[in-house]
């Protein structure tokens, strides 16, 4: 049986370590806020340029190339996937990892680029080819990640080093709820599929449709790319103050079971020592 002592310094190291998560929850939930502005901030515009780009395409007519637009035949894969540079954020990181590999089936024929230090250091450590890495920025991305990540990707795709390119990242969904997605993000083979803007008549194109689409194209690459990193970065946050309200509960429950069994034991030991003594003086009769 643990000695009263040895209860006294586990119940110690717990509360300890219930002022570490209490703190990392109420972090998270501070830097939570601004990663949901930011994410639902930008979705608006996100949206919109996309919807233009559909415009723009449908306008640009059929005979309109460009090398963001190729689509190449069973060729080499690339996956782009975003998930967090630290831990303590429960299922968050594996979730991400699980959606990536449900997606290859044969991880010597792709490669990856990594965003987050957990992400690289799982891929690597099971033998993927990791073309490029970014770490430090899973919690606070910015645009011009963003735009260095889209500037990688598209040096590699008309390289012709891959044929085409899947992003892997979590969709913000709430504070509770956020779901690991797979997009493709080149060849932009869909353009122009969905209907064309009401408002569509409106534009005019100089010089030309074309020519305004192969500008909007890398920028239409950079502003998917910053949606996922905002996006994931919110869904980190979300999931690490989740776990350390969890692991706060938890350290609180464990408390309180040992604040019951050291008053359990201390109860044992006295009553020992006043049997003790009651059975000295008894011999002593």
């Amino acid at each position: 049986m643990a000695s009263l002592q040895d209860i006294r310094r586990r119940i110690k190291s717990v509360k300890s370590i219930q002022q570490i998560t209490k703190a990392m929850k109420m972090v998270a939930a501070a830097r939570l806020r601004r990663a949901q502005e930011s994410a639902v901030a930008n979705k608006p515009y996100a949206d919109k340029m996309r919807q233009v780009i559909a415009d723009v395409a449908a306008n640009a007519g059929g005979e309109f190339s460009h090398p963001l637009l190729e689509v190449r035949q069973d060729g080499k894969k690339l996956y782009l996937v975003l998930a967090s540079d630290k831990g303590l954020a429960g299922a968050y990181a594996s979730n991400v990892f699980k959606e990536a590999t449900a997606h290859i089936s044969n991880k010597s024929e792709v490669d990856l680029v990594t965003v987050g230090r957990k992400t690289r250091d799982h891929f690597v450590n099971r033998h993927y080819s990791i073309v490029s890495q970014y770490t430090g920025i899973s919690e606070r991305p910015t645009y011009d990640n963003a735009r260095e990540i889209a500037s990688d990707l598209i040096k590699k795709f008309t390289a012709g080093e891959c044929d085409e390119i899947y992003m892997v990242y979590t969709k913000f969904i709430s504070a509770i709820t956020s779901i690991p997605t797979t997009i493709k993000l080149l060849p932009f083979d869909d353009l122009g599929d969905g209907e064309k803007d009401a408002s569509s008549g409106e534009y005019i194109y100089e010089p030309s449709a074309g020519e305004v689409l192969g500008f909007l194209l890398p920028q239409y690459l950079v502003t998917t790319i910053y949606a996922a990193l905002l996006q994931a970065s919110a869904s980190e946050l979300s999931s690490r103050m989740t776990a350390m309200s969890n692991a706060t509960d938890n350290a609180e429950e464990l408390i309180q079971k040992l604040d019951l069994h050291y008053n359990k034991v201390r109860q044992a030991n006295i009553t020992r020592e006043i049997t003790e003594i009651v059975g000295g003086a008894e011999a002593l009769k």
